[in-house]
């Protein structure tokens, strides 16, 4: 077993920080160092910082633990909040940040496997601006 805490001030800049626009820091929490083994990543975005978009070979599970954020595919952007878990389905085109307006702190767990941030930026550049609202 393996006992982490999420904690930023153990999180660093990236490893590639161009798939990041903006502030983000991470904090490996653990390494994916064989097949089905689990990657667990604390990712911080300030204020309107995000993902490129990019397509995973399987499925991410995102947990928002603190601020709100934006998690986006080509037909759909959703608000989440402290609590909320949102599975991306492999192969899905996405990318998921803070609001313009705030903060987010995210967990992100995946399997070991390839991903793609050499896709086309499609509605990107919209960015959450129609961004439905969600009762708090």
């Amino acid at each position: 077993m393996k006992l982490v805490r999420i904690a930023k001030d153990q999180a660093a800049a990236p490893k590639v920080p161009e798939w990041f626009p903006g502030t983000v820091v991470q904090q490996r929490l653990n390494e994916a160092e064989h097949d089905g083994a689990v990657e667990v990543l604390g990712v911080w975005f300030e204020a309107g910082s995000r993902t490129l978009p990019h397509t995973h070979e399987i499925d991410q599970v995102l947990q928002c633990t603190e601020g709100e954020g934006i998690v986006a595919t080509e037909t759909e952007k959703i608000l989440i909040r402290p609590g909320d878990v949102v599975v991306v389905p492999a192969g899905v085109w996405h990318w998921h940040g803070g609001t313009r307006d705030s903060a987010m702190c995210h967990l992100s767990f995946k399997a070991k496997g390839a991903s793609n941030w050499e896709v086309e930026r499609r509605n990107w550049d919209a960015y959450g601006d129609d961004l439905p609202e969600r009762p708090r």
